[in-house]
């Protein structure tokens, strides 16, 4: 029997002891109180000034120099912490303000005709572990919001067919479709958006919803495959955020689903 079972099992007085005294030992923290209570602070606080102004000096001397080489142009106030992961060879254009909030990916499909474009409009916020796979094209318009995780993609990445993959052929053409993103569109978390996909002004797209199909302006669309749960306007263009047009799902006091709740006032 080894040394570290013996003092993990703790037999015995001296390993009993030895193995109170080691916990004893690992329990044993720095005391706070009065007296060291404004060092300790003092510390964090220079702390969060290093670590913040060591994050600047990365990003201003570093990671930004060498993004913006990547790109065909970038507008004024643009902001970004770490260096995005670009894949392949394609076109960036980002509008002015744009603001990417961690660390997105930028993936070129280089094995199609011409030269993938990713065209991002004015006041565009872009979440961390956002993904923009792109052959073709994609355009986001102005003042947009990607939550994080979201997932666009103008390409299936392989042939539907078996054989085809097995060659290691590329996307067919008719797979490769562009993605067009109107203005005030807002995703949120882990949003999938499909090859052709086309969204309209104002909408939102609510989290881990998988858009398949064109998405018209001025709805809440949610699920997989994603649907049109609520209409923003009205027919005269009021704000009308009470016509729901699928079902909801009211809950109970503990958590549960309760009862579905349809748009003509009946429930289920």
């Amino acid at each position: 029997m080894n040394l570290a079972v013996k003092l993990r099992r703790g037999e015995g007085a001296f390993w009993g002891g030895l193995k109170r005294l080691i916990l004893i030992v690992m329990r044993f923290h720095l005391p706070v109180f009065w007296l060291t209570r404004p060092l300790f602070r003092a510390v964090y606080l220079l702390r969060g000034i290093v670590k913040n102004f060591l994050a600047w000096a990365v990003r201003f001397f570093w990671s930004e120099p060498l993004f913006r080489s990547q790109c065909v142009s970038v507008g004024a106030g643009f902001r970004m912490g770490p260096l995005p992961y670009i894949q392949g060879v394609g076109r960036i254009v980002l509008g002015d303000r744009v603001t990417f909030g961690g660390k997105p990916d930028f993936i070129f499909g280089n094995r199609a005709e011409g030269v993938p474009e990713i065209d991002i409009g004015n006041n565009v916020f872009i979440g961390h572990g956002c993904s923009l796979a792109i052959s073709s094209s994609l355009r986001i318009g102005n003042d947009c919001l990607l939550a994080g995780g979201v997932h666009i993609s103008d390409y299936d990445g392989h042939p539907i067919d078996a054989d085809r993959r097995r060659a290691n052929d590329p996307t067919p053409a008719e797979n490769i479709r562009p993605v067009t993103i109107g203005n005030d569109v807002w995703f949120g978390n882990h949003v999938t958006i499909l090859k052709g996909v086309r969204i309209g002004d104002r909408s939102i797209v609510g989290a881990n919803a998988v858009v398949t199909h064109d998405v018209p302006p001025d709805v809440v669309v949610a699920g997989n495959p994603a649907r049109i749960v609520k209409r923003l306007k009205d027919a005269t263009g009021a704000v009308n955020p009470s016509a729901v047009v699928g079902p909801i799902v009211l809950e109970s006091g503990d958590g549960k689903p309760d009862r579905m709740m349809f748009p003509n006032g009946s429930s289920s």
